[in-house]
């Protein structure tokens, strides 16, 4: 017999020899290629984010504010995070119609924010407001009591996020603000009054065809103001506590359209305004007039001056030694790494 045969019941037959032609191949389930292309979105429409509530974002059409449109984030964008005043992009149903859902599918690149952490140990930075021009730091000069602390570090986090910080004082018929207001004066910052019975035009003309964020203590009025700038508004009004803590009467930020134009962001009232995110070069360098100036400190220099910062270059700014010493309460502030401190020592709020 040949080597590749045998004999079965007197036949002999030959083995066969088997070659790649008789490798069956089971055939895989259809898929398409994998691409990182993605959608352009060319027909996506310009909108503004106005209120964040659980997943869902509040919009108005940039050339129609009356228009409210609820949007849920793409999944392209991930955890990209979105906040009020922030400039999107809109495609899907974007009708506004009751159960109606578009998607943001694009976040412009932010002109400025506001930030802010728990406290200073706390290294998760949050966005309360996003492009706005100006921050009103609302303060009640008596009931609760004002802190300079709290004025001064939100100036910071304002100066450094780009914004125009403005003091707007009220209840100023229970006290005298001119000790108060005067530990601000070299930084050229401007105060107006916003109490019950201070007329409203001189804070409009501040406000108008603006987009401005309100911050303040709970119980401070801050509330009371935005009805009055936007009556329909119908902002819940607080009570002062007799420890001198307000009830938080607003719970989420929410941009509302003012009547003339322009926009107010009303935020939560706050018990603290950690800037973990912020170094004193960050704050002098918002200072034009200052910022290259220190380039000729020491490695280091915290810019407090003598004696902790005996070489700083600050010190040697001709003519500049008012809006110095000023900044450096800014920056004493800052690096008492306590959001209450007033005068040298801590208060509780």
């Amino acid at each position: 017999m040949g080597k590749h045969a045998q004999r079965i019941g007197g036949r002999e037959l030959k083995r066969r020899e088997y070659d790649e032609s008789d490798v069956r191949i089971r055939p895989g389930k259809a898929s398409r290629p994998r691409t990182k292309t993605r959608p352009q979105h060319l027909d996506a429409e310009a909108a503004m984010v106005v209120a964040v509530d659980r997943g869902r974002w509040g919009c108005v059409l940039d050339d129609d504010p009356e228009h409210r449109i609820v949007a849920m984030r793409a999944r392209e964008l991930g955890r990209t995070p979105i906040v009020v005043g922030d400039q999107v992009d809109l495609v899907g149903d974007i009708s506004g119609k009751p159960d109606s859902l578009a998607r943001i599918v694009r976040v412009a690149e932010r002109r400025t924010v506001l930030r802010r952490t728990a406290d200073d140990t706390d290294p998760f930075e949050r966005i309360v407001v996003a492009n706005a021009g100006q921050l009103f730091i609302v303060v009640a000069l008596a009931d609760p009591p004002p802190r300079t602390g709290f004025v001064e570090r939100a100036m910071v986090a304002a100066y450094v996020g780009g914004l125009q910080p403005i003091l707007c004082l009220t209840k100023h018929d229970l006290a005298a603000e001119s000790e108060f207001a005067a530990t601000f004066e070299d930084l050229d910052l401007t105060i107006v009054y916003g109490g019950v019975d201070d007329p409203l035009e001189p804070v409009l003309e501040l406000l108008n065809g603006r987009l401005t964020a309100l911050i303040g203590h709970s119980g401070v009025g801050k509330s009371t103001l935005v009805n009055r700038l936007v009556p329909d508004a119908d902002r819940a009004v607080g009570v002062v506590s007799g420890v001198g803590k307000g009830r938080h009467t607003s719970t989420q930020s929410v941009a509302l359209p003012l009547v003339e134009g322009g926009w107010v962001v009303d935020t939560p009232g706050v018990r603290s305004f950690g800037l973990a995110h912020i170094t004193p070069d960050d704050v002098i360098g918002a200072f034009s007039d200052l910022a290259d100036a220190i380039e000729d400190c020491p490695r280091g220099c915290t810019h407090l001056g003598p004696p902790a910062d005996p070489e700083c270059a600050l010190d040697s700014l001709p003519g500049k030694q008012a809006r110095v010493a000023a900044i450096r309460l800014l920056l004493n502030a800052l690096n008492t790494n306590d959001p209450w401190f007033k005068g040298g020592q801590t208060t509780t709020i």
